[in-house]
């Protein structure tokens, strides 16, 4: 049977006893519904967008005392989608969802292009499929189908000439506010306010705005819906039961100067253009927090470090709730995938000055890694060994660093405590991993490289406990008052 992304039951999705359920979009406002339930990560964070878009398009809170008062029916839901359900076919003769309005000419690919970890051409050819998969997909079921192409058209890597990326490039970051209370209340906490987008807004309905000679489409030419449907890349799926392969041509719609409200953005200089945020690595250390969920202080036209729109709003609507962050996407390499990124972190609400201090307690966290990673020059060549090491400490501390964001965000907080308490968890994470190096061979080494080995552990000691100079600065910087200094051995006077 054909599927209509609006009217059919599609989307699989985990109830909060542990049962799994396929609903309809409009179903979503079930407060037993805890999660999506697709069989990949990145298809689990699409459909957050997906039905985040949807809601913006047919029912969005116009302001927030329209927000707090918005706790939809499932009929009123229907009611208001299915003005668009001769939009949302995914086959058919007719406009078919985020894909070129006519039959494109062209050799099918498998629908293994949909993926973005799936090898294109010359990588199979070339044998180099290692990371990236070939032919794991010889057909896909309509609604997995439809879930990986909205994927592919919301998160497109490059994909050779002409091949589009998404809106935010390949792989953006994706940033949700998350209640923690199931579904519906994630969708309603990160929908943007808005009026109804009409049918003729979505792109596919009309034909594709092309980019062969560089064309760009920005947000004044377009309906802010289309950043939750766009489409980057020019396809049609081949099928009738299930989808058999995919048609791509080049030159899909190039978008530019967009901010998409769930992503991150940045600024390599004040005045510059805004640059969607990207995942750097499987895991998303603390020192990479601010402007994804610490604020940048400077929060003009220009600041730098931008968080989401839909994180900023989320204080709005909350106030001070403690609530969580989602913190996902694809970490890439221009057209190849590295990695998935999946992080839940603390969303918490701060004054400035709470913020200026985390951002501080991050910049004292550099320093004691920089000083660590010196340290352990006597003991590990540079290279991948030592930013093992490094990567370690900063895993090790993002404990120590949540608990001073947890009390970063009560009123009247003792920032002198908070500091002096992280800066100890930092220093003995530091000493603890030389130590663990050091330790185990300390009594066999050559008694001038034993007393090399001492040095550098005295002087990181002497960094952390504030008796050097790099540790009176160190201290300074958290406004914390260093011990008096006695007469310092000569190797504390380094660094």
């Amino acid at each position: 049977m054909p599927l209509n992304l609006i009217s059919d039951a599609w989307i699989p999705v985990r109830m909060k006893d542990g049962t799994r359920r396929i609903i309809s979009p409009h179903q979503i406002v079930d407060p037993d519904i805890a999660a999506p339930d697709w069989p990949r990560a990145d298809l689990n964070l699409a459909c957050y967008e997906l039905l985040i878009g949807l809601v913006l398009m047919a029912a969005p809170p116009e302001d927030i005392d329209a927000w707090e008062d918005g706790a939809l029916t499932s009929d009123e839901l229907k009611a208001r989608l299915s003005a668009y359900a001769g939009a949302f076919d995914l086959l058919g003769d007719g406009p078919r969802f985020l894909q070129d309005l006519e039959p494109l000419d062209g050799e099918p690919s498998g629908p293994d292009l949909l993926f973005i970890d799936s090898a294109g051409g010359n990588t199979a050819k070339n044998n180099a499929d290692l990371i990236v998969h070939r032919d794991r997909y010889e057909t896909l079921g309509l609604p997995l189908a439809a879930m990986a192409l909205y994927a592919f058209q919301q998160f497109a890597p490059s994909g050779g000439a002409g091949n589009r990326t998404s809106m935010r490039g390949g792989g953006p970051l994706v940033t949700l506010a998350d209640p923690g209370t199931g579904l519906w209340d994630l969708v309603w906490s990160n929908v943007p306010f808005g009026t109804p987008a009409s049918p003729d807004d979505l792109p596919w309905m009309r034909p594709t705005r092309t980019s062969e000679k560089g064309q760009t489409v920005g947000p004044g030419q377009s309906h802010p819906i289309e950043a939750f449907f766009g489409v980057p890349r020019r396809l049609r799926l081949i099928g009738d039961e299930v989808v058999t392969g995919v048609v791509q041509r080049p030159y899909g719609t190039n978008y530019a100067l967009w901010q998409h409200p769930l992503s991150p953005y940045y600024r390599m200089k004040a005045g510059a253009e805004l640059l969607p945020r990207h995942p750097a690595s499987g895991r998303l250390p603390y020192r990479n927090w601010i402007g994804i969920l610490l604020s940048d202080p400077d929060k003009s036209k220009d600041g730098l470090r931008l968080r989401a729109t839909a994180i900023d709003e989320f204080f709005n609507r909350h106030q001070r709730q403690a609530k969580r962050m989602i913190a996902a996407g694809w970490a890439m390499d221009n057209m190849k995938p590295r990695d998935f990124l999946w992080a839940e972190l603390p969303l918490l609400s701060f004054d400035t000055q709470a913020q200026q201090q985390a951002e501080t307690l991050i910049g004292a966290a550099g320093e004691v890694a920089f000083g660590l990673r010196r340290a352990l020059a006597i003991l590990i060549a540079e290279g991948t060994s030592r930013d093992v090491q490094i990567e370690q400490f900063w895993m090790a501390t993002e404990a120590d660093f949540t608990s001073a964001l947890m009390q970063l965000a009560k009123p009247g907080f003792d920032a002198a405590k908070i500091s002096a308490g992280f800066l100890s968890a930092l220093g003995r994470q530091a000493l603890a991993q030389f130590d663990a190096l050091a330790l185990p061979g300390l009594s066999e080494a050559r008694i001038e490289h034993a007393g090399k080995i001492v040095a550098e552990r005295r002087i990181l000691a002497a960094l952390v406990h504030g008796r050097n100079k790099a540790g009176q600065k160190l201290w300074g910087s958290l406004g914390l008052e260093p011990p008096a200094r006695s007469t310092p051995a000569k190797q504390e006077e380094q660094a």
